[in-house]
């Protein structure tokens, strides 16, 4: 029987205890014995938020395509949770194996939104890693962040070991193996650190010092050691098409926010708004073949049994094969009962040919964004 790291009792007295035991289809479980390196990968929100994050489905898919590596989840508790962990001192656990995150390799945590910086100190004070960084020994993990919010890390730069910047499909695996190569030798967590500086996208923040203007915007950046860059140029996936995609979601016990398939058809937009921090920290706009998507999107369906699949993008009406893309599911998933969801649409760029075929099918579900021009008052 699978051991749960909280017990019977804790559980029942918890709301929704399907967030904290794991063992959900498709989540990917390994032997200890078979593996060099363990990653601890962290949407520091709840869990049905975090389970609806494509992001971390695609790392942990990744990851766990490498047999040295075995990737597991962890998400914030619940304040009720949250308390009976500090009353009773149970480190925070993965929800694979239910092991302390403490006992891991690396801790990674995507940085989403500012607004749950906050919840990044619950997550290191839970799991028992010391929330400075300065403060943490060889025995902890390296905690790493990523996402959007690592473009601007000084702000919450002292609580991190690392920041990979950019897209994560791109240099994680020379990152994973630049870590094998250190612990074969016996390099210290310095040494490790500063080795890894020389991989593009990776900011380690204690090696560099920073130097503040009167109003707190950087005035100068001066590396602590010779050989350390200042500048960090963001890693970009360049073909969509050879990237790796999660073919087998793992599916909730319990209902996330984006219940569904996301399939995602481009990355980056071309409208360029300077307002839209997605669409500017995406860019160059890149685009998978429709026929990459048309197997997706069959072997997703197949592996996951959701009734409904989202074609994910910052403006879906702009993927140049939409409307062959689309035809194709109706008819498949016409067949499979399965709902075909289209956000990000902007009107002056859509069929409502395309628009009355995609009704057809049970409930479907459009989003239009409201597009606006702005003129400089002179």
């Amino acid at each position: 029987m699978r051991k749960t790291a909280l017990s019977h009792e804790i559980l029942m007295t918890v709301d929704k205890p399907a967030r904290y035991i794991g063992g959900e289809f498709n989540s990917v479980m390994k032997d200890l014995n078979e593996i060099d390196i363990r990653f601890c990968m962290c949407f520091p929100d709840v869990y049905e938020i975090g389970m609806s994050h494509l992001g971390i489905q695609i790392l942990y898919a990744m990851f766990n395509s490498f047999k040295d590596t075995w990737c597991e989840r962890v998400y914030s508790p619940w304040p009720d949770l949250d308390k009976i962990m500090r009353d009773k001192n149970i480190p925070l656990f993965s929800l694979e194996s239910q092991d302390p995150v403490k006992d891991f390799d690396f801790l990674g945590i995507t940085l989403q939104y500012e607004m749950c910086y906050t919840n990044i100190l619950q997550i290191l004070e839970l799991a028992q890693i010391p929330v400075w960084a300065k403060d943490r020994s060889e025995d902890d993990p390296i905690v790493i962040g990523g996402g959007p919010c690592s473009y601007n890390p000084e702000p919450i730069a002292e609580f991190f070991d690392m920041f990979y910047i950019g897209e994560g499909e791109v240099a994680y695996r020379e990152l994973l193996d630049l870590y094998k190569e250190c612990k074969r030798n016996g390099y210290s967590r310095e040494d490790f650190l500063y080795k890894a500086t020389k991989i593009d996208g990776i900011y380690v923040p204690s090696l560099i010092n920073v130097e503040y203007n009167e109003d707190f915007t950087i005035k100068e950046f001066t590396p602590v050691k010779e050989g350390v860059r200042t500048t960090v140029k963001k890693e970009v996936e360049t073909d969509l098409n050879d990237s790796f995609y999660p073919v087998k979601p793992i599916i909730p016990f319990i209902k996330a926010t984006q219940d569904r398939i996301t399939l995602e058809i481009m990355r980056g937009c071309p409208r360029g708004c300077r307002f839209c921090q997605a669409g500017q920290l995406y860019r160059p706009i890149r685009t998978r073949d429709v026929e990459v998507l048309k197997e997706f999107a069959r072997q997703m369906i197949e592996n996951s049994g959701y009734e409904e699949i989202n074609l994910s993008s910052l403006s879906s009406s702009d993927y140049p094969e939409l409307k062959e893309l689309i035809l194709y599911l109706i008819d498949y998933c016409n067949e499979k009962k399965v709902n075909i969801s289209l956000p990000s649409l902007r009107i002056d760029a859509f069929s409502l040919d395309v628009m009355s075929k995609v009704q057809d099918i049970k409930k479907s579900s459009l989003t239009f964004v409201e597009t606006r021009f702005f003129r400089r008052m002179e």
